[in-house]
């Protein structure tokens, strides 16, 4: 198993010194930026993709740190009706699995993309508890029109490059836990779309991510390292907490494509991204860890650090620490 972090938390770094730090905290791999949502500076992809930067020569980071690339990410909403967003994302992730191609990585992680409720429409829609037929109606145009003929061209193309693009559940999607990630597989007859087992959204969907891996199977490719914590506030707001406000512009709010921006968080919420640790113990990460090893030994689980109460850096040696104590134990014998 390659334990490692995915280093958009490490942007302000060089690639070298993001390397370094990875190594300095017991860790092995790196997971890389490479379009959708973020920037990717760490990742020369027009160079790479134009033939003006050789593959080998990015790579001899890695070599010189010890460090295993395990995977490119592409997260954005390569289904959204704004052609500002929707089509860039698309675009990206198609890049995503070239550059994986000749950098001889096997991993792609994104997200399935949700589309407008109808033709025509301009905003994506999530429709959860489609208790309403008209809910079905459009969530029938979302998967059949809109979702399966991307997905299945997505599919192919990464059969044909050699890699698996391992797709994060995550709400807002039309892929947000195991049956509608099991869904999207079945309806375009997939071999090289999985899942990536990123935790931290099925906390608070409820979802028990053990019972996910084991539901997915062979399914599972790729995975991160992200917790949750469930705090008071959900007695009452519930974990479809909408008490998210404006980021002024004079903030410099960060960008989802075209106009599209994050939202504050709110101040007593619900729920909470943490480190590694402080939202579940390292029991719970050690059964984690042992079940992804049931599915493959030597798969990549990467840190994703989004604990806003903690630095950078204090963030991720907490994470890490919990990691490897975590694995430490997942070794022992039952």
């Amino acid at each position: 198993m390659k334990l490692g972090v995915y280093t958009a938390v490490l942007h302000d770094q060089s690639l070298l010194d993001a390397l370094s730090t990875i190594r300095s905290l017991g860790l092995v791999g790196a997971e890389i930026n490479a379009g959708g949502f973020l920037p990717t500076p760490h990742l020369p992809v027009e160079g790479l993709l134009s033939g003006r930067v050789d593959p080998e020569e990015y790579l001899a980071a890695f070599v010189e740190t010890g460090v295993e690339l395990t995977g490119l990410n592409a997260n954005g909403n390569p289904l959204h009706a704004d052609p500002e967003v929707g089509l860039e994302d698309a675009e990206d992730l198609r890049r995503a699995i070239r550059v994986a191609a000749l950098l001889g990585v096997r991993r792609v992680v994104t997200m399935s993309g949700l589309p407008a409720g109808h033709p025509g429409g301009r905003w994506p829609a999530w429709h959860v508890n489609p208790w309403d037929s008209g809910y079905l109606d459009s969530l029938e145009y979302q998967w059949d029109d809109v979702a399966v003929p991307f997905w299945r061209e997505i599919d192919a193309m990464a059969r044909d490059h050699d890699v698996k693009v391992c797709i994060e559940m995550h709400p807002q999607n039309l892929v947000f836990n195991p049956p509608t990630l099991q869904r999207l597989v079945d309806k375009t007859h997939a071999t090289h779309v999985g899942a990536e087992m990123d935790p931290s959204h099925l906390f608070w969907q409820g979802i028990d991510p053990i019972a996910a891996i084991d539901y997915l199977g062979d399914l599972v490719y790729h995975a991160a390292a992200k917790d949750t914590r469930i705090n008071p506030a959900c007695a009452v707001y519930g974990v479809l907490d909408d008490r998210f406000t404006r980021i002024p512009a004079s903030e410099n709010p960060t960008g989802l494509g075209g106009r599209h921006t994050v939202n504050r968080w709110p101040q007593d919420s619900s729920w909470d991204f943490v480190a590694v640790g402080r939202g579940h113990d390292v029991e719970f990460w050690s059964r984690f860890l042992a079940a992804l090893g049931r599915i493959d030994p030597d798969i990549a689980v990467n840190i994703e650090h989004e604990d806003t109460e903690l630095g950078q850096l204090e963030g991720l040696e907490v994470a890490a620490s919990t990691l490897r104590a975590a694995s430490a134990a997942a070794a022992q014998p039952a």
